[in-house]
């Protein structure tokens, strides 16, 4: 067995292990307490569930990787970030704080890996003609993808099983890169990628339909801010063609419903952070799948632009955004046309 692999299973197996032999603990002491997320207007469950398992996928995480991996180039700034919004996050999945708060500690924790590891996008790679960054943009830019990603992982938590899923796919696939061509610069990343996947697929044991516990606010952005530093350091490392439109594959889904449902908001005259139920999966839900087909639905168009994007990345990032962005237009307009024909079915009814 390769010899670089095997602490990498090590490290994932630890993770997954701590994650899902800590779950049932915690749903158990969530339904002693009435630590319990409660059915609403926007919400799909229909019973009083925990949303805690974020705590258990921090656990896993943060211990297998201070145990077997290596905390140089930015990991461990990228760890006192985690710690940070795991605690506010656990505060909200507790008591319920504003936006407000949350996002000052985003920014706080965004500045951690942006300021004190030099985490950054330096370079636009030629798409639209620019290259290197001047560093007020690099700064700039920097922050609003960490925040950007984080909070579309934030959004996307709206079923059982299906940011869970994600994040464990886009990870997985950020991981395989740095396994493969990180070498001594980026390498250790590739234990930052498969840590997070155990500790997810140690949750996505009790997440799954029926759901038993959430991963909650504590979870979505511990996963939303590290997924923001694989993509910017899977920039960065700069050996795959068209790393940038790379990487936006790989989060397609979430990416595309956060921007998909901004601009509808905007477009309404509301405020983009204001809920409704016009997300992705609740569009799925409304031409009759199930969640469970929802969330393989949603996987599997995920899955698929991450192949797209991997093989024919020699195409070059303008290409390769151009069609992205047209695969966009048509899975939106795809979903207004059946929202409209659904209205009209029902009004005739």
């Amino acid at each position: 067995m390769d010899q670089q692999i095997l602490p990498l299973i090590l490290a994932s197996s630890w993770a997954f292990l701590i994650a899902i032999f800590a779950v049932p603990s915690i749903i158990r002491v969530a339904h002693l307490k009435n630590i319990l997320d409660r059915p609403n207007g926007r919400t799909v469950h229909e019973e009083l569930t925990p949303r805690l398992g974020g705590g258990a996928m921090f656990a896993g995480f943060m211990s297998a990787l201070t145990i077997f991996a290596d905390l140089n180039n930015g990991v461990q700034q990228l760890l006192a970030g985690c710690i940070m919004l795991f605690f506010i996050g656990l505060k909200d999945d507790l008591i319920n704080i504003s936006a407000l708060k949350k996002f000052a500690v985003q920014i706080l924790a965004t500045g951690i890996v942006i300021f004190m590891a030099d985490i950054r996008v330096t370079s636009f790679q030629g798409i639209f003609g620019v290259g290197e960054l001047e560093i007020g943009t690099s700064y700039a830019f920097t922050f609003i993808v960490v925040i950007g990603i984080t909070n579309a992982i934030n959004l996307i938590d709206g079923l059982d099983g299906l940011a869970g899923t994600l994040v464990a796919i886009a990870a997985s696939a950020f991981g395989v890169y740095f396994y493969m061509y990180g070498g001594p610069a980026y390498g250790n990343y590739a234990a930052v990628a498969f840590c997070l996947v155990g500790g997810i697929l140690g949750f996505l044991r009790y997440n799954f339909r029926k759901a038993t516990i959430f991963m909650g606010d504590t979870g979505s952005l511990l996963c939303g801010f590290i997924l923001s530093v694989l993509a910017i350091q899977f920039i960065e490392m700069r050996v795959v063609p068209a790393a940038p439109s790379v990487a936006l594959g790989i989060l397609f889904i979430p990416l595309f419903d956060t921007i998909r449902v901004f601009v509808i908001r905007i477009l309404k005259g509301s405020s983009p952070f204001v809920p409704d139920r016009n997300h992705i999966h609740h569009r799925l839900l409304s031409m009759g799948l199930s969640q469970t087909g929802t969330v393989l639905t949603l996987a599997s168009i995920n899955l698929s632009v991450i192949l797209f994007v991997v093989s024919l990345g020699v195409w070059g990032n303008l290409t390769m955004i151009i069609a992205l962005s047209a695969f966009s237009v048509l899975l939106g307009v795809f979903l207004g046309v059946y929202k409209s024909s659904s209205a009209q079915n029902i009004s005739k009814a």
